[in-house]
């Protein structure tokens, strides 16, 4: 089984460049299985249900999100409704929506499980208990993939190695920077801290530069807007053999089409 998994889905532009993309992304890797983290989707902060069906339209199967998917109040009845929109696992139990879906692919049961960090970032409880709690009451899933929306990348490192064996794929998202550490674990797990964002380089984090750099020199509440010149998409492909546990893992970092 195939899997391609694209990061952080920024507003607009973003949605467009993996519209545009995906064609030839699809193409290219022949994926089984794809996951988008559409959690920056809506105007470069959340996700509604327009922008969560602009990504099922590109041939998504499951959209993960994180720490902002309650951004927009209007989209908790689709969050609480939606089977393959997914919220971090371990925020309370009572908030809209469920923290990992099922779906087949490549001829596979996969389980996806979307987590948050709690270094930075507000939880319930542990990532690493929640995962574990999910893990054990699994029935009978082929492979489990794992979107671990983080700030602090070494407790995205540690929940690679918590889970090397036990989970197909851990794939760090949050930060919007791709990092340089992708591999497969000893015991079978890929593993990246961060798979980078869809949307502007040419920005800071997705935000115009103008915006993002006057909140930091001046300290002064500014408006962001989401930026939208040199779009690119990234994310990573996982190949997953038949015991569940990967065999390789490759970033992915393409230009998305100029108009």
């Amino acid at each position: 089984m195939r899997l391609l998994f694209i990061g952080d889905v920024v507003g607009g532009p973003g949605r467009r460049g993996l519209r545009e993309t995906m064609p030839s992304l699809r193409e290219r890797y022949e994926p089984d299985l794809i996951v988008v983290n559409g959690e920056n989707s809506a105007g470069g902060m959340g996700i509604t249900e327009r922008t969560a069906n602009d990504i099922f339209d590109t041939g998504a199967a499951v959209i993960t999100t994180g720490n902002h998917v309650y951004r927009h109040k209007a989209a908790y009845p689709f969050i609480e409704r939606a089977e393959h929109v997914i919220r971090p696992a371990n925020y309370p139990s009572g908030n809209p929506g469920r923290g990992h879906t099922t779906v087949e692919a490549g001829g596979m049961r996969v389980e996806v499980i979307n987590l948050s960090g709690g270094v930075g970032l507000k939880v319930a409880r542990s990532p690493f208990d929640a995962v574990d709690a999910i893990l054990d009451q699994l029935g009978d899933a082929d492979a489990v993939i794992v979107d671990f929306h983080a700030e602090v990348t070494s407790e995205k490192v540690a929940m690679g190695w918590h889970l090397d064996g036990r989970v197909a794929a851990v794939l760090g998202t949050h930060t919007h920077v791709p990092t340089a550490d992708a591999r497969v674990l000893p015991k079978g797990t890929a593993f990246i801290s961060d798979v980078g964002m869809t949307g502007s380089r040419q920005s800071i984090l997705g935000v115009r530069i103008e915006d993002a750099l006057g909140a930091l020199v001046t300290q002064m509440p500014h408006r962001f807007e989401t930026a939208d010149q040199d779009v690119w998409v990234m994310g990573a492909v996982v190949d997953v053999n038949q015991s569940g546990l990967a065999e390789s893992i490759e970033p992915v970092m393409v230009p998305a089409p100029v108009a």
